[in-house]
């Protein structure tokens, strides 16, 4: 029951970023994301990695990477300028910028 709840809970993490990451990638704006905020993010999720490595807990290696990898794709977003943002989208979506 406790690897479930494991499981259930590393799901979740995952799944919570997925429709921020969209909604950026198909409104391409992020004037109103706090960079303050997703600078932490990332950070803490740099440092879950760590120690899972160090722990050999591969599932929260996985989990906390994939939450890395799309935390610091909206962190990036937010930083770049619009143009780069339209670019970056466009890529994403097959779409003309």
């Amino acid at each position: 029951m406790i690897t479930i709840l494991g499981y259930l809970a590393a799901a979740a993490s995952m799944a919570s970023f997925a429709p921020q990451a969209w909604k950026v990638i198909r409104s391409r704006q992020t004037k109103d994301i706090s960079v303050g905020m997703y600078l932490l993010t990332v950070a803490a999720f740099v440092l879950w990695l760590g120690y899972g490595a160090l722990q050999h807990q591969w599932p929260l290696v996985l989990s906390n990477g994939v939450c890395f990898l799309l935390s610091a794709f909206i962190l990036v977003m937010t930083l770049l300028p619009q143009p780069q943002k339209d670019k970056v989208a466009a890529t994403l979506t097959a779409e003309e910028p």
